[in-house]
């Protein structure tokens, strides 16, 4: 792949701007683009051009239709010296381009229109587009959701993360193995980003650190270093109907000297491009594989790479108009997404202190009055810390300022707690061979915040609660949200057209608030029927991508259970096909059960490492196998596993789903967004009262949902105190002893009996790191499989799943993006609104 590839806008040269100038959409005129797009690209008419070359095509005209609102868009920013906010993430899942911003311009029925008439069809050219391959899982999606929230409530924003030439992988499903190949989205150029070569950055590594004289002042000079250029593309996020337009500012690497030809002439091949292999590396793929010591550098480098070319930015753009750097911090905010941004602090404190001449406490009042973190886990393995060996060897400059924090933090929690050394093993940020990142940012933010009232009462009483007692005034929640733009307006159409007919406007689409006008519709008997029509449509539209996809027939009577996410063990796909597995084996000793006919969905990466989440998919698949093959079930039962789950399947996905699975451990799950995607789609949650599931159940009835398992106060006492023996369940339910011993007889895997001893083991015998089933499967198979009882007795009853299915749309307000935006911006952020005129 030519990764230097970038699409070029064929009309940019065109005197004539049309629509764009005049602020309105002209259907001629667009009409004119795409036809001119098409002959000046790829010398071509419309009708021979290729479904690619039209969607190009057809993405530049829509891109010419923004440009003169995102520039006016940073006009109007300039001129109110507006405060912004960076947000700073490693992952953006931002989904397909086209269509989000067509809606987002209000212009999806005139182009729809314009399309029509020149044969071409607005759903196969999105087709067209590649997923860009920027994030993985709720965390990057999150950021996507916030962005196009800030835009759409006019607040000047930047996204700042990396572009990734591959992103984590795509994948497929080989003999029911995942398979990591690359994810080229790049290939054909991406026609909504724009380079902006003008304000690319010096990124340096390594190397060492000289400390100079000047003036009765130290100076700090780092020599001996590696360094990359950091080169911005930005891409728009597009406001709804507000003529606002926010940047994805997403950095590239490139060499600062692109080939030796005098190594080259030497013979020394690999110095002539040792420089291009450091740039080509760090923007390869998202989150490389760290089990090994290269992996790790690999992603402190990058997050250093993305971090200190957007910290370097942002202070010359203020420097553009601003004499005073001391109140830098009155102008900007950074939010740090999770721990992966935490180097900004230090990085902020060494351009103040080394560059701009600061003391310390005056950078440390700046960084401290700028920063702001949010926690996206009480998962210890991803609360990140560095080998100080590695972070020292990498980065030795900041390393010197981490040092210097983590010794005037330290003196501060003694002066706190005098005589108690063990908060101070608690708390200090170099501790134990480890830099502790998620330690760093607590003590140079002014705000730490969770993304679920559990989550975050869980970090103030458990994870973090030594530094909540030190600083309780930096706590606080913002319980995430999704827009309603992508995953209703966009993901479902029907739906959405049901909704502003029912409301008697489309209000909603930027005030979710409104949707509980639903209320009042939830026992009448015809828009219940109309409801549950939307439904089957949304059903037939997803079995016929399974069909298409997996070559799996499935009926669209039966019940969808669905859970699609990141695999992780916390998450419980597991226990999910174990249920399955009790399922079959029902109806192999009754085939003439009464059982409502069910598909169970399921979708899921899991990360290239992740011995035992792969092995998880290798069983779905399997049972899968054996299920989906099985005459004698006459089809109760089927089992799908969609390959390459991403955001544009998800849309496909939610909107057809009856039951939701949110099957978290209790505790485990910070928040979640997909349950809230599920719930606006009108899918019952199945789940355990884990993260934002228990606000969800909150708003709309414990009686519209389906709760089952431990809480996530019996889940930490079993973890602090003991007391549960997975032993003892196996030995006493006979359900659950049969279903295990499928993992190791062969029934599953006739070639291989031992393929599953892995997660066998792992349920009942633990070993030296982990204790036997340590997300407490076994211990909430019964309580679940219960739960799954009650769903199937529920669904019998069509009036009742309609009128709770509606009472989920219409319970959903609380849980869009735009709400939690707000939150940030009125108690942490303190911004201002921006209107755009065009």
């Amino acid at each position: 792949m030519n990764k230097e590839k970038t699409a070029t806008p064929a009309k940019a040269q065109n005197a004539d701007r049309g629509a764009a100038e005049k602020g309105k959409f002209n259907k001629e005129e667009f009409k004119d683009a795409i036809i001119y797009n098409i002959k000046n690209a790829y010398r071509k008419n419309l009708e021979d051009a290729t479904p690619q070359e039209l969607f190009q095509a057809v993405s530049f005209a829509v891109k010419d239709f923004i440009m003169d609102r995102w520039i006016a868009t940073q006009k109007e920013m300039d001129k109110e010296d507006a405060k912004t906010v960076y947000y700073l993430s490693m992952e953006f899942l931002m989904g397909r381009a086209l269509g989000n911003n067509i809606i987002n311009l209000c212009a999806d029925k005139e182009v729809r229109e314009v399309l029509e008439e020149m044969g071409l069809d607005l759903n196969l050219l999105e087709d067209q587009e590649p997923d860009p391959a920027l994030g993985n899982g709720g965390l990057g999606r999150l950021a996507a959701c916030f962005l196009d929230s800030l835009a759409t409530l006019g607040y000047p924003a930047y996204g700042c993360g990396i572009r990734y030439h591959y992103g984590m992988f795509k994948q497929r499903i080989k003999d029911g193995y995942q398979i990591e190949v690359p994810d080229e989205w790049l290939k054909d150029g991406n026609p909504f980003e724009i380079r902006r070569s003008e304000y690319a950055t010096e990124v340096k590594f390594g190397g060492r650190v000289r400390v100079n004289w000047e003036g009765g002042k130290e100076e700090f000079i780092q020599e001996d270093y590696q360094s990359v250029l950091a080169v911005p593309y930005d891409m728009p996020i597009v406001g709804y109907g507000n003529n606002v337009v926010n940047t994805l500012r997403i950095w590239d690497a490139r060499p600062i000297n692109t080939f030796s030809l005098d190594s080259f002439d030497k013979g020394d091949y690999q110095k002539a491009v040792e420089q291009e292999n450091l740039a080509k590396n760090i923007c390869e793929v998202l989150y490389p594989n760290d089990n090994h010591y290269a992996g790790k550098e690999l992603r402190l480098k990058q997050q250093y790479f993305f971090i200190s070319a957007s910290v370097q930015r942002a202070i010359k753009k203020y420097k553009r108009n601003h004499d005073d750097i001391r109140r830098f911090h009155e102008k900007n905010v950074f939010q740090l997404n999770d721990t992966h941004p935490t180097v900004a602090v230090p990085e902020l404190m060494r351009i103040l202190i080394d560059e701009e001449g600061l003391t310390w406490e005056e950078a440390w009042e700046v960084t401290t009055k700028t920063c702001a973190y949010t926690n996206h886990t009480i998962m210890a393995e991803a609360l990140e810390k560095w080998p100080i060996d590695l972070f020292s060897k990498l980065l030795p400059r900041v390393y010197q300022i981490v040092e210097e924090i983590n010794r005037r933090f330290e003196m501060e929690i003694r002066r706190m707690y005098p005589g108690n050394e063990k908060m101070v093993e608690k708390m200090a940020i170099l501790y134990d061979g480890k830099v502790h990142m998620a330690y760093l940012a607590i003590a140079g933010s002014f705000s730490v915040n969770g993304v679920a009232r559990l989550h975050t009462e869980i970090l103030k009483n458990q994870e973090l609660k030594a530094f909540y007692q030190m600083m309780p005034q930096k706590f606080n929640n913002k319980t995430n949200g999704i827009t309603q733009r992508r995953f209703l307006r966009h993901g479902n159409p029907l739906l959405a057209d049901w909704v502003t007919k029912k409301l008697g406007s489309d209000a909603w689409i930027t005030d979710l608030s409104q949707i509980a006008g639903l209320k009042k519709y939830a026992d009448d008997e015809q828009a219940q029927k109309e409801f549950m029509e939307v439904k089957y449509q949304n059903k037939l539209r997803l079995a016929q991508y399974i069909k298409e996809n997996n070559g799996i027939t499935i009926n669209p009577d039966s019940m969808f259970d669905v859970q699609v996410k990141r695999l992780h063990e916390y998450k419980r796909q597991l226990m999910n096909i174990l249920h399955v597995m009790y399922l079959y084996n029902q109806l192999k000793d009754n085939p003439n059960l009464d059982m409502v006919p069910r598909t169970f969905i399921f979708g899921a990466k899991a990360a290239a490492g992740y011995r035992r989440a792969k092995l998880t998919i290798k069983l779905i698949t399997a049972v899968a196998d054996v299920v989906n093959n099985d005459p004698e079930i006459q089809d109760k039962l089927k089992v799908v596993f969609i390959e390459d789950y991403r955001v544009s399947n998800a849309e496909i996905i939610f909107a057809a789903a009856d039951v939701s699975e949110q099957i978290s451990t209790a505790s485990k799950e910070a928040s979640g967004t997909g349950n809230m995607k599920f719930m606006l789609n009108g899918a019952l949650t199945i789940g355990t009262m884990d993260g934002a599931n228990v606000e969800i159940v909150e708003e709309v009835g414990e009686e519209n949902a389906f709760i089952f398992g431990l809480s996530a106060d019996e889940v930490i006492n079993y973890e602090n105190n003991g007391g549960y023996y997975p032993i003892e369940i196996f030995n006493n339910n006979e359900n659950v002893r049969r279903v295990l011993m499928q993992l190791i007889n062969g029934f599953y895997a006739p070639e291989d009996p031992n393929r599953f001893r892995d997660i066998y083991d792992s349920l009942l015998n633990g070993n030296a790191r982990d204790r036997a089933d340590m997300y407490f499967i076994l211990k909430d198979f019964e309580s679940y499989a219960e739960a799954q009882r009650q769903v199937d007795k529920a669904y019998r009853d069509k009036t009742w799943w309609a009128q709770a299915a509606i009472l989920n749309v219409a319970c959903s307000g609380k849980f869009s993006s735009d709400r939690t935006i707000r939150e940030y911006v009125d108690e942490l952020w303190h911004l201002d609104k921006i209107t755009v005129e065009v």
